[in-house]
């Protein structure tokens, strides 16, 4: 399979597109190493992939602070005795106008989805380059690369996940580690739960008719095989990539 032998870690790996990527990691033979926040869910995906024959093991942290980064990754390495592949998916989104987004708010979402994502590349990438090179890819979201109104401080941290990407690869492709991101469009997960349920027809419609294929949302597992391509050696030639997965949303 094509990641035999390696050490994958997913933050925010306990549900939505996480998960699914520590699923397809597994299946496509990677020993996983999921980290969240919520150290019941972590631990009950990481049982269900070694009762499905794979190798998974959970761990708490919160990835917006920088100790509890370096704390969890230096856990996994010790752990598993190495690292090659790191996917900082971890994130929040709060969708409130200019006028209603608090410093608060503000914080939480650029800690988490910008600051949490860079400081990831800083603890791993000393690991990754010890074993000759690795993979590292965060997800940002369309909301990164075209404006959304009601969300500023979510699209600021996507598109900060954009740049840093950029930026990250002038750095690190000379030590043989691919940096890549995937732009996410919709897709159906827990963070988004609340413009999906009754009272959001029109918003539903929207998403269903601005997508070229009518999808409304994309689903997780839809993401996860782009981030098993990027994490393969078939991606050896990609650093700095953004790469859309959004059913042709970005097209129009």
């Amino acid at each position: 399979m094509a990641l035999d032998g390696k050490v994958a870690l997913i933050t925010g790996g306990s549900q939505g597109i996480g998960e699914a990527i520590a699923r397809r990691y597994a299946k496509d033979g990677a020993v996983v190493a999921i980290i969240a926040r919520g150290a019941d869910r972590a631990r009950a995906v990481a049982d269900d992939i070694n009762a499905s024959g794979g190798r998974a093991e959970s761990f708490s942290a919160d990835c917006s602070k920088v100790d509890e980064i370096d704390d969890v990754v230096a856990a996994i390495a010790k752990s598993f005795g190495r690292i090659d592949i790191a996917v900082s998916n971890a994130g929040t989104f709060k969708t409130l106008p200019l006028e209603e987004t608090t410093e608060e708010t503000w914080d939480a979402q650029v800690d988490l989805n910008l600051k949490g994502a860079f400081f990831l590349v800083k603890s791993v990438a000393p690991h990754l380059e010890k074993q000759g090179g690795g993979k590292v890819i965060l997800i940002s979201s369309i909301a990164g690369v075209r404006g959304f109104p009601n969300c500023p401080a979510y699209c600021a941290s996507k598109g900060g996940v954009v740049n840093l990407t950029k930026a990250l690869a002038t750095e690190l492709a000379k030590k043989k580690i691919n940096i890549n991101t995937i732009a996410p469009g919709n897709v159906e997960t827990p963070i988004n739960a609340h413009l999906r349920g009754p009272g959001n027809e029109d918003y539903i419609k929207l998403m269903s008719d601005r997508t070229p294929t009518g999808r409304a949302f994309l689903v997780p597992p839809d993401i996860a095989g782009v981030a098993a391509f990027l994490a393969s050696g078939d991606a050896v030639a990609m650093h700095g990539s953004i790469v859309v997965v959004d059913d042709g949303w970005c097209a129009w």
